[in-house]
């Protein structure tokens, strides 16, 4: 953590975590008003001492909403990478150890899938399982598998041939207890990077499909839904799309940039 605060790469991306992650926690609760709650007299409002970010088209605080939104998206980010990251990790991993026949297999199976567009072959795994936020989710870990797995295989044939793995196994040691005590601790850095890069990815795509109508559905105050919702009257009132726009692009910037300053602290080359 020292070497991230070092750049200030890492410190605006650990500043802007620190702000979503804050609002993600403590945002229902110190939301001014009831997210739901219709004010019919301040309908398209901007800015204002009484609504601090303005209101939507039904009078409701737009503050408020973004706020009680925040850990809906955040969790959604956070939950499809782990899922994705967690499920490519392994196969990528179990590829690379066995080699052969089996990695060219699952290799080229995997190369299949990452000639799909990404947005695209979410949206095709979507409309297959139906709209949601649980299906949205899943959608965007499958797509986030087939890209992991191949950098957890890269990272594995970088070290499957290094000595301690050869003294590990001219030991008679399992493949397992190899896998587990030699290979897996020296590979979790590139996978550990990868990860918090794809959250914002991830956020992103959430966001889009919320848009889309395949994602949150109403009432829920996620941030692609809000703008969906407002954009028919972005020119009456800009600030309903502004404010979770900026949302999300301040969530995704702060996850890049923590994940830029994180490669640079796991890699001594970049850091110098």
């Amino acid at each position: 953590m020292r070497d991230i605060l070092r750049s200030p790469t890492g410190i605006a991306g650990t500043v802007l975590l620190l702000i979503v992650f804050g609002a993600a926690l403590f945002g229902p609760w110190i939301a001014p008003y009831d997210p739901q709650a219709f004010h019919a007299t301040a309908r398209l409002q901007g800015p204002s001492w009484r609504y601090l970010a303005g209101t939507d088209q039904y009078g409701r605080d737009l503050l408020s909403r973004l706020l009680n939104g925040a850990p809906a998206t955040v969790l959604f980010g956070l939950g499809a990478t782990v899922l994705g990251v967690g499920a490519g990790a392994i196969i990528g991993v179990s590829a690379g150890v066995a080699g052969g026949r089996t990695d060219t297999i699952v290799m080229r199976i995997l190369d299949g899938i990452l000639a799909m567009p990404e947005l695209l072959f979410t949206l095709l795994i979507v409309t297959f399982l139906g709209g949601g936020l649980g299906q949205a989710l899943l959608a965007v870990a499958v797509t986030f598998m087939p890209g992991m797995a191949r950098i957890a295989r890269s990272a594995v044939l970088s070290v499957r041939t290094r000595e301690y793995v050869l003294a590990a196994q001219a030991r008679g040691e399992s493949r397992l207890w190899i896998v587990g005590r030699e290979v897996l601790p020296n590979v979790l850095g590139p996978i550990i990077v990868e990860a918090t890069i794809r959250v914002s990815f991830a956020i992103m795509i959430g966001a889009t499909l919320g848009f889309l109508g395949l994602g949150a559905q109403p009432p829920s105050t996620e941030w692609g839904l809000m703008v969906a919702e407002a954009r028919q009257y972005m020119f009456r009132n800009p600030w309903c799309v502004i404010g979770p726009g900026v949302a999300v692009a301040m969530t995704a910037m702060g996850f890049n940039l923590f994940g830029d300053a994180l490669r640079d602290a796991f890699d001594p080359r970049r850091k110098r």
